[in-house]
C-alpha cells in the first residue's frame, strides 16, 4: 500500500475525525458575527428569505477554507502588517453592521417585512467571510491543526471542507431558525427592537473579543 493510501486510511479513523468535527461544531454553534446576523435576519425577514444568507455563509466559509489552505495564509507571513490592518478594518465594518441591525425597522407582521429592507444576498454573505474575524480564526485554525502538509494534503483539505459543510451548516441554520421562530412571539415593535439591539450588542462583543 502506497503512502497516500496509508495516510488517507489513517485520516478516516474516528479518532482523527472526531477532534476536527468537534472543533467545527463548537466554532460554528457559538455566537459570532455570522450567527448573530443570521438570527437577526431570521427575525426580521423570516427563514425563507434568509436562506441565501445561510448558504452564502456556509459556501463562503468553505471557499475561504480552501483558499487559505492553498496558500493565502502565506501572504500574512510575507506581509505581517496586513494582518492587524485587516483586523481593524474588519472591526470597523462590523460596527457599521451592528448599527444597522440595532436600527433595523421592525416589521409588525411577517407579511410586512418585504418592504422594510432586504436580507443579505448569497454573494454578500459569502464575501462577508473575508472581513469576519471569527471566520479567519476558524479557517486558519482548521488548516494549521487538521490539514498537515504532505502527499495526502489534498485529501486532508477536501475532508476538512466536507466537514465544514456537513457540521457547520446545521449550526447556522439553527441560528436563523431561532430568529425566525421568535417572530411568533415578538409581535410588538418594542420587543423586536430589543432583540435587534441584543444581537447588535453580541456582535460588538464578538468584535471586542477578536481584537484581544
Amino acid at each position: 500500500m502506497d503512502t497516500v493510501s496509508t495516510h488517507a486510511l489513517a485520516w478516516m479513523q474516528p479518532a482523527l475525525l472526531g477532534p476536527l468535527a468537534l472543533f467545527t461544531f463548537i466554532s460554528s454553534i457559538t455566537p459570532g458575527p455570522n450567527n448573530t446576523m443570521l438570527a437577526a435576519s431570521g427575525l426580521n425577514f423570516g427563514l425563507r428569505r434568509t436562506w441565501p444568507h445561510v448558504w452564502g455563509v456556509n459556501m463562503g466559509f468553505v471557499a475561504m477554507l480552501v483558499l487559505i489552505g492553498l496558500g493565502m495564509g502565506a501572504v500574512f507571513t510575507r506581509y505581517p502588517w496586513l494582518h492587524p490592518l485587516l483586523k481593524y478594518v474588519s472591526a470597523a465594518y462590523l460596527l457599521v453592521l451592528a448599527w444597522k441591525i440595532a436600527h433595523a425597522a421592525p416589521p409588525l407582521h411577517p407579511q410586512e417585512a418585504g418592504g422594510q429592507g432586504q436580507p443579505m444576498t448569497f454573494w454578500q454573505a459569502a464575501l462577508f467571510q473575508w472581513v469576519n474575524p471569527k471566520a479567519w480564526v476558524m479557517t486558519t485554525g482548521m488548516v494549521s491543526a487538521y490539514v498537515p502538509s504532505g502527499e495526502a494534503f489534498w485529501g486532508h483539505l477536501g475532508l476538512a471542507a466536507l466537514i465544514a459543510i456537513t457540521v457547520g451548516m446545521p449550526c447556522i441554520i439553527l441560528w436563523a431558525a431561532f430568529g425566525s421562530a421568535l417572530r411568533r412571539w415578538l409581535h410588538r415593535p418594542r420587543m423586536i427592537r430589543a432583540f435587534n439591539w441584543t444581537m447588535a450588542a453580541l456582535l460588538v462583543l464578538s468584535i471586542g473579543l477578536s481584537l484581544v
